[in-house]
């Protein structure tokens, strides 16, 4: 098969026909995603976990490209690498719940730094942005649940791939050009869950090396290098080697011939607490306990269904993640957040900072949990507890979904807030939010630069 005829020739095409299709639900998605994963990442870049990553100086002076946190602009690969890796840091960005893709971390930051580059307008942005979504999330529901369950988190696997493709839109390269940049992202896909023995931060790095790697891949398809031409398929096609899914590849490239007729972008879920997705759903099951006027104190027994296949993610080895390493740690600790709600109502940002709390640890010590078969997950991510009080009464709640994706829709203005607050939290003033969230909701014929002075005030 010549290249002009590949299989990855065929995803390229269809990308770039689609860029004129995008209707005003996705653009309005795409917007209100955009905006949320800058204000996580701006937020990140003063108070998180991996701020140290904006000093590294070999990204500076050298490039048109923001990074959170700072005045100086980046080369765009760098600068995606930070900002992806800023986004993704507080566990505070989107996911498309049934690919479990953490677009954003991943996109945002690889469209922000190529349309600044570029001197794209805002519009173009977003419109390279949404269809770097689609393209990503068609990826992890071409194999659903089998990359993670194989020991990689999907969004860095297959991250690369859409970056590239993002990267490709913005530049206005061919599809020859990106056929090979997609072809070429299969040689750095990547991202363990080894991270997951001891909480480290790596895991927030590894959306911004998709970011990174899909933009160098760009870069290294308009300087000649040719990658495989079926990238996806075959016995070392990505879906082989990653899911163990031989026909992964063939549902990709099936699934891609209904891009610009089926959107799934608005599905794609809001985060409202800074920790793993898959826990969000027992906080709220614990906050109805509350509402129900059950008191820490009176708790005997928690008892949690986990759905099977996130156990080791957020319930493995249990000792564990009764008593995290660090704080950080208890991003992925469900008996610890639980804990957490019950003393303190809510799930900050503060929660995650600092020295683990002996009062948290001491309660989560009374809770247990099961696996969960045939749960709903990956389709959906739904919590189901029982509390037993020490005068052996019985309770139980349950959540069928995670609140703020397609099936629990939130309010554009709760978009809003969530990232008011973090630009807040971040010492932005009033004046600042306001006009960087009108660039980004109301004016798509404006530069990026616009948006860029925003991010590199020093006020």
């Amino acid at each position: 098969m010549t290249a002009s005829h590949s299989p990855d020739q065929g995803v390229a095409t269809s990308l770039i026909c689609a860029m004129q299709k995008i209707p005003n639900l996705t653009m309005d998605s795409a917007r209100l995603h955009f905006l949320d994963a800058l204000a996580v990442g701006v937020l990140a870049a003063m108070q998180g976990p991996v701020s140290g990553v904006t000093q590294l100086q070999q990204s500076f002076n050298c490039g048109q490209s923001s990074v959170l946190g700072r005045e100086e602009p980046a080369n765009p690969a760098m600068a995606a690498l930070i900002n992806g890796t800023l986004i993704h840091s507080l566990e505070f960005d989107d996911t498309h719940v049934a690919s479990v893709m953490h677009g954003s971390s991943v996109l945002a930051s690889a469209a922000l730094a190529c349309a600044e580059n570029e001197q794209a307008t805002v519009e173009e942005l977003f419109r390279a942005y949404a269809i770097g979504w689609e393209f990503l999330i068609r990826i992890g529901l071409a194999s659903p649940g089998k990359i993670q369950a194989n020991g990689f988190q999907i969004t860095s696997a297959g991250g690369p791939f859409a970056a590239a493709a993002v990267a490709c839109l913005l530049k206005k390269y061919s599809a020859d050009v990106m056929s090979n940049a997609i072809g070429i992202a299969g040689s750095q896909a990547a991202g363990t869950f080894a991270f997951l023995a001891e909480g480290d931060t790596v895991k927030s790095a590894q959306p911004g090396w998709a970011a990174h790697a899909g933009i160098l891949a760009a870069d290294l398809a308009r300087a000649g290098v040719t990658g495989p031409a079926d990238v996806f398929r075959g016995e070392f096609g990505f879906y082989s080697l990653y899911a163990k899914d031989h026909s992964g590849g063939q549902r990709l490239l099936d699934s891609m011939m209904d891009l610009g007729e089926h959107w799934y972008l608005p599905e794609a879920a809001f985060k409202l607490i800074p920790s793993c997705h898959y826990i969000h759903p027992f906080v709220e099951a614990v906050q109805q306990a509350i509402d129900s006027g059950l008191d820490a104190t009176e708790i005997e027994n928690l008892h949690c269904w986990v759905p099977a296949e996130v156990i080791g993610i957020i319930a493995e080895p249990w000792n564990s993640k009764i008593q995290p390493r660090t704080s950080h740690d208890a991003r992925w600790s469900l008996p610890y957040v639980l804990s957490a709600v019950f003393l303190d109502g809510d799930v900050g940002v503060d929660l995650f900072s600092g020295p683990t709390r002996e009062d948290v640890t001491k309660l989560a010590e009374l809770m247990t949990f099961q696996p969960w078969v045939g749960s709903g997950y990956p389709e959906q991510f739904p919590a189901r507890i029982q509390i037993t009080t020490r005068d052996e009464t019985v309770s139980e709640y349950a959540v069928f979904d995670v609140k703020g994706g397609m099936g629990r829709p939130i309010q554009k203005s709760d978009v809003v807030a969530k990232a008011s607050r973090n630009l807040e939290g971040a010492g932005w003033d009033v004046s600042r939010i306001n006009g960087f969230i009108d660039v980004i909701l109301q004016r798509d014929e404006t530069s990026v630069s616009e948006l860029s002075a925003f991010l590199r005030s020093s006020q």
